[in-house]
């Protein structure tokens, strides 16, 4: 793993240019984007092997945002990494920005399947992954679903899908983060026992803190070893996690900040993202 204080540094830069993004285009999902942060921070600057360089290169591992609406925290991670320039974020869910409101593999630079309907997306990772076992390719696929959108039925066909095909490249991390539009996951419609219903449907599965780099890693590099059977990571988070008002609220699922509100949580963002740069170069 790269060191962890690089990861939170980049992570903390994610978070600050999602909310900024968000509060451009006025409209958004700042809660589930945040909550996931770190896992996406984890593939693209750690664990993926991709680059803009080789955007299109059929050997690159794979990333599929099941959960589209998190979106901002995806094109953060292109920009950062060189996809588009980072100014381009300011454009999101502008009718004149190819950075529309989910994710769309035609018109954006480095993603690489079109997301949105909740439920679709892992399933087109399953196809991605057993495209890669016909064609005998050694890329992985990884892709992030919430936990209100595994209510959906399409997300079991697709978990029963991937067992039967033994889809040991493909590696799913659930974004457990407790909420979803409508309040609580457990009262909407329950999901639990997420690990054990993977179990049950032949997955290998593992729980961890999703905010915790050492555990990322160590989780995802356990799927390495696993042979005949796709893998999950159950993570634990925190909806809307660095902006201290977002955070475990609901309310948070799909708006932007307005100024007063962008105003405190660019504050605290920044402030974050200043510690963790100090601390990544004191530990370099």
């Amino acid at each position: 793993m790269e060191n962890q204080y690089f990861l939170a540094e980049r992570a903390a830069k994610l978070r600050y240019l999602l909310v900024k993004a968000l509060h451009c285009a006025g409209s958004g999902h700042p809660g589930g984007s945040l909550s996931c942060a770190d896992i996406v921070t984890y593939l693209y600057f750690d664990r993926m092997n991709v680059s803009p360089e080789k955007a299109k290169d059929p050997d690159r591992d794979r990333f599929v945002l099941s959960k589209g609406h998190a979106c901002p925290a995806l094109y953060s991670a292109l920009a950062m990494r060189g996809y588009f320039p980072e100014e381009d974020l300011w454009e999101l869910r502008k009718s004149s920005s190819v950075l529309q409101g989910h994710p769309d593999m035609v018109r954006i630079a480095g993603v690489d399947m079109t997301t949105g309907s909740l439920g679709q997306g892992v399933s087109a990772a399953c196809g991605i992954a057993l495209a890669g076992k016909a064609d005998g390719k050694d890329y992985k696929v990884y892709t992030i679903l919430g936990d209100g959108e595994i209510q959906e039925g399409q997300v079991w066909e697709a978990a029963m899908f991937a067992a039967h095909y033994k889809l040991d490249n493909l590696v799913a991390f659930v974004d457990y983060n407790g909420l979803q539009i409508d309040g609580d996951v457990h009262k909407v419609m329950n999901p639990t026992p997420i690990d054990k219903k993977f179990e049950a449907f032949g997955w290998h599965v593992q729980v961890i803190d999703g905010h915790d780099f050492a555990a990322i890693d160590a989780a995802v590099k356990n799927t390495d070893a696993v042979e005949g059977r796709p893998s999950v990571i159950v993570c634990r988070t925190v909806k809307g996690k660095g902006v201290s008002f977002m955070e475990n609220n609901a309310g948070w699922h799909g708006k932007a900040p307005n100024d007063e509100q962008y105003a405190i949580a660019e504050a605290e963002l920044a402030a974050a993202y200043d510690k963790a740069v100090k601390e990544a170069a004191d530990n370099e």
